[in-house]
């Protein structure tokens, strides 16, 4: 399980990381969202493999529980801002210019559907 959050983390983030920051707010929370999990799960992943888990007087079931049911909460609400930056897709960059330049261009708007996703 450790090893999906690590794997589907890492190409989240290279998605994200991949995609020009019209929104850098709401871009910066999917990337922290998508790094803390991955760091998270690592450390989870290494407490298991060492051995630690049998030295740490912990419920180690309702510590797996709680940090997926955070996780969830977290990468539900990275994918609602990824998903409403997607969204502006259509919207001119500059409203007062006479070019009608796209917020993002068709390629990035792929990416950031991919990303959503």
């Amino acid at each position: 399980v450790f090893l999906s959050l690590q794997l589907f983390g890492t190409i989240v983030w290279i998605l994200v990381a991949s995609t020009r920051i019209p929104l850098p707010l709401l871009q910066g929370w999917v990337m922290f969202v998508a790094v803390t999990a991955w760091f998270l799960s690592i450390v989870f992943l290494c407490v298991f493999l060492f051995g630690y888990a049998n030295r740490i007087a912990v419920n180690w079931n309702q510590t797996d529980f709680l940090f997926h049911g955070v996780t969830f909460v977290f990468y539900f609400g990275a994918f609602l801002l990824q998903a409403a930056t997607t969204s502006l897709h259509h919207f001119p960059r500059k409203f007062n210019s006479t070019t009608q330049e796209k917020i993002l261009a068709d390629h990035e708007y792929n990416i950031s559907i991919a990303a959503s996703v």
